[in-house]
Order: structure tokens, then C-alpha cells, then sequence
């Protein structure tokens, strides 16, 4: 049974976001970290802007989609101000993300090799591999995109033991045997793990992570 407190004799009822905000404590980072950082992020700002003066004046090529002359009179298409750190700042480290692969995203996988002429603006493949690299960034909780035979056989074993209706509530369904193990495993001998939905969307009937309270 979840209760509410009484707040009838309080002048004004509080928010949503203070009656259930929790106290919470962060640790303070030390002054000169906060300096640096807001000067590093100052010092290419301010080259972004040298940047766009000089291509506005013609002295470095800009890449980034722009309007056409014949379509000056129309609707912009693209606010200058809003590709700013888009063209100034993400493009200097983007060789960092969106990387291609050449194989399954499992714990480790083989990244295509590409290099890039013109500061990251554009990408090309060389042809070679680099490979067994750590996987950090794939979205690949459940382990689905790899080919193991053994993962795919407990799946599906447990697919004709418990049918499809097992991602379905237990106001729905109600409880599984499958449920019952994964609140006694997380509970342990001393009854303190409590299990959590994980997900908003998909899957968050089932997929938990256990906490200890």
C-alpha cells in the first residue's frame, strides 16, 4: 500500500518535485578544474569564432550545408548560430564517434580503418582493419547480436518454456517462476536486494538490476 503524506494543515502544498525529491550529496570539484574547464571551452570558442571570420571573408573553405545565393529571399533553412559547435567544436574530435565495423558488436569487434582529408569534415575507408577492440559503446545489453550458439540456445529454450507472454506486466500475466527465482537470487541471505525495473520502454518488466537497500 503506497501512502501520501498529509499535507492539509500546510499554508501551500509542495511541488511534485519537493515531496519527492530526496536529500542528495555531491562532491564539489576543486576550483581550478572548474577554471580550466570553462577556459578551455572560452579559448575554442573564441577560435570558432576566428574561424567563421575567416571564412565569411573567404580565406578557408566552409563545409557546412548553407543557404544557396537564388534562395536568400526564402525561409532560412539553417541558423548559422546553431551549427556553431557543430563545425567548430564536434568536428575536431569527431573522428571519435559514429566508427564503422566489419563485424558482430560482441564484447570486442574489428573497426574499419578511415581517414580524413579534410579535418573530419569527410571520411574514407583505407581498406584495412583494426582488429579485437574493446567494445565500450555498443548498445548490446542483452547480448542479441552475437552469434553464440549456447546464448541462442538457453534463449531459445526459454522461449518454449515460458512463451512470449513473459515481456507482459503481472497485473497481466501475474508471476513466473522466472520472477520468483530473480527475487530470491537478488534478496540473498540477508533479504536486502530489491530488484528495479531497468528500462523505461522495452523490456523494463523484466530486465532488473537488484540494489541493495
Amino acid at each position: 500500500v503506497c501512502s501520501y503524506p498529509d499535507w492539509s494543515h500546510s499554508a501551500m502544498p509542495p511541488s511534485s518535485r519537493q515531496r519527492f525529491q530526496r536529500p542528495e550529496s555531491f562532491e564539489q570539484p576543486p576550483m581550478y578544474v572548474a577554471v580550466m574547464t570553462y577556459l578551455g571551452f572560452g579559448i575554442v570558442t573564441l577560435f570558432g569564432y576566428f574561424r567563421d571570420f575567416l571564412r565569411a571573408v573567404g580565406l578557408e573553405k566552409c563545409h557546412i550545408a548553407r543557404e544557396r545565393e537564388e534562395q536568400k529571399d526564402f525561409v532560412p533553412l539553417y541558423q548559422d548560430f546553431e551549427n556553431f559547435y557543430t563545425r567548430n567544436l564536434y568536428m575536431r574530435v569527431r573522428d571519435n564517434w559514429n566508427r564503422p565495423i566489419c563485424s558482430l558488436p560482441g564484447p570486442v569487434f574489428d573497426v574499419m580503418e578511415r581517414v580524413s582529408p579534410d579535418y573530419n569534415w569527410t571520411f574514407s575507408l583505407t581498406g584495412k582493419t583494426i582488429d579485437n577492440v574493446i567494445n565500450m559503446g555498443s548498445y548490446n545489453y542483452l547480448g542479441f547480436a552475437e552469434n553464440n550458439g549456447d546464448f541462442l540456445k538457453t534463449v531459445a529454450d526459454r522461449t518454449q518454456q515460458y512463451g512470449l507472454g513473459v515481456c507482459s506486466t503481472r497485473q497481466e500475466m501475474g508471476e513466473l517462476v522466472c520472477e520468483w527465482e530473480m527475487w530470491r537470487v537478488g534478496a540473498g541471505k540477508k533479504g536486502r536486494g530489491v530488484p528495479f525495473g531497468m528500462l523505461p520502454n522495452n523490456g523494463c518488466t523484466m530486465l532488473c538490476c537488484c540494489r541493495v537497500v
